[in-house]
């Protein structure tokens, strides 16, 4: 069972960045079972789905400023996506973006939002098009650096780097070099689905600013209920926008939570679960099946003790 039953947990340091490394991003998300992760060697980039979904808020812990590196850009504005009406006799898909009237279950494009602002898509490699695997956001801490993602996702931090608010191509916010891993004990010795989670440590940017100064971060949620309504991001891996769903999370199993939200395929796992009644981060994709075998299913292992525990350790690595 792991270590949920014992108020003990521990973590395993990998190799630092600075340290030579073969594996590279053949060993990034290496164990790739459920249909939520996948090999960081996704290429195709398709059109963002089509659904709907309902609008994040601000995250709980704000950053000051928020602002992208580029405002004078528009493409990289947190100005709502609009949808282009396509030409008489076009095929081109239309964007629909999450707005707040829409129904819970449904699943659209994350509008550019504060919130959305802390999740962002892990690479192996440049940052850019078809380069993102896994997906990851900003937890707060006292440290300042630490991201939240699935376990499964990434087993060595050589050569992963996270952009935090990335789309179609960009990251308005910069980008960061992950350089340790954390994962307990039942993760790293026996695959615990009910331990998928991990904490992961990055390198100040090149202006020497932590990425939690920069984009915020969300408070971790331990022992919440199970009936939680939750915001589900995610950012699939041939698509270069994220995903947003609202729905009421149910319990799969002791400690695993199950939500059911359509089109969330390889490359979500590791997306956050933020509680819509408290803003904390309340799950991560991955746990059973690591994510689960259909797209419009995701599990997440529970959060209590085990993973409180994981992110105090983080914490004092990383400060």
């Amino acid at each position: 069972m792991g270590q949920h039953r014992r108020r003990t947990s521990r973590h395993r340091l990998l190799a630092p960045t600075l340290v030579t490394t073969t594996l590279s991003a053949l060993t990034v998300a290496a164990v790739v079972v459920g249909t939520h992760s996948v090999a960081p060697k996704a290429t195709a980039v398709a059109s963002p789905e089509t659904t709907v979904a309902t609008a994040p808020a601000v995250p709980v812990v704000p950053a000051e400023p928020m602002e992208p590196a580029d405002p004078a850009d528009p493409a990289e504005t947190d100005a709502p996506d609009e949808s282009p009406s396509p030409a008489s006799g076009s095929t081109a898909t239309v964007t629909v973006t999450a707005t707040p009237s829409d129904p819970p279950g449904t699943t659209a494009t994350a509008p550019a939002t504060p919130e959305a602002a802390t999740v962002g898509a892990l690479f192996s490699g440049t940052v850019g098009p078809g380069g993102h695997f896994c997906t990851a956001s900003v937890l707060h801490s006292a440290a300042g650096n630490l991201l939240l993602t699935a376990a499964h996702c990434v087993e060595d931090p050589g050569g992963v780097t996270f952009a935090p608010g990335y789309r179609d191509g960009r990251a308005p916010y910069g980008t960061w070099r992950v350089t340790a891993v954390h994962t307990t004990a039942g993760w790293s010795h026996d695959g615990d689905q009910d331990e998928d989670f991990a904490v992961l440590e990055t390198a100040a940017d090149a202006s020497g600013r932590r990425i939690e100064d920069v984009v915020g971060g969300n408070t971790l949620g331990a022992d919440e209920p199970f009936g939680t309504d939750v915001r589900l991001y995610g950012y699939p891996a041939t698509s270069e926008r994220p995903l947003l769903c609202t729905n009421t999370t149910g319990r799969q199993s002791a400690f695993q939570r199950v939500v059911d939200c359509p089109g969330y395929p390889g490359g979500t796992s590791g997306g956050p679960w933020i509680s819509t009644a408290t803003g904390h981060v309340v799950g991560a994709i991955g746990g059973y099946q690591q994510g689960g075998d259909t797209d419009d299913t995701s599990y997440s292992a529970y959060f209590d003790h085990t993973v409180e525990a994981l992110c105090a350790e983080a914490v004092a690595a990383a400060t």
